[in-house]
């Protein structure tokens, strides 16, 4: 590596308006502190409580899927990548971890159903998800988080499964959209 690099990253940051970024091994400890700085930042920004209200219940979500679903990327950690940023009408949230092969079927599934419903469909589904146990995991997870993450950002969740090199896993990147309106 050399100091160009740091520029470099520094300008990729800046213009994309990145707030905060956090790469490693993620625990509960740290998502409470990535929440911290954010907030932080946040009330920086001077941004209006429901937006914040939104965007911090996104990134529980968010973080907490990172720390319960997250694959380990070798022995001893379980690494990725969160971010926060904005643009001119929106925040964004991008998470990205490890999965494994055999989990992207149901997981994929999930997020074309969430997809494909609006406003009612997503509360209707969150319903029947809270009432039935709908699809319950051995890790809890029955999709009601990516379902509150659907209906509290109010956009499309956009995803991508990519190779990380790691065997039996790929990685599984999330980006949500978060409206500066209320």
């Amino acid at each position: 590596m050399n100091t160009r690099f740091i520029y470099d990253t520094f300008n990729v940051v800046q213009q994309n308006k990145i707030m905060l970024v956090y790469q490693g091994e993620f625990t509960q400890e740290i998502a409470k502190s990535v929440l911290a700085m954010t907030e932080r930042n946040l009330d920086n920004f001077g941004e209006d409580q429901t937006v914040k209200r939104k965007i911090f219940n996104v990134m529980v979500e968010c973080l907490q899927n990172i720390c319960k679903h997250g694959e380990q990327a070798n022995t001893t950690i379980k690494e990725a990548i969160f971010m926060i940023g904005m643009d001119d009408t929106h925040y964004f949230i991008t998470t990205g971890n490890y999965i494994a092969n055999d989990n992207i079927p149901v997981l994929k599934s999930k997020l074309e159903a969430i997809n494909q419903l609006d406003k009612e469909g997503l509360k209707q589904l969150h319903k029947t998800i809270v009432s039935n146990a709908y699809g319950l995991s051995d890790k809890g997870g029955a999709g009601l988080g990516l379902v509150d993450v659907a209906r509290k950002s109010g956009e499309k969740l956009v995803y991508d499964f990519a190779d990380g090199g790691i065997p039996n896993c790929n990685f599984y990147s999330l980006l949500i959209k978060i409206s500066k309106n209320k």
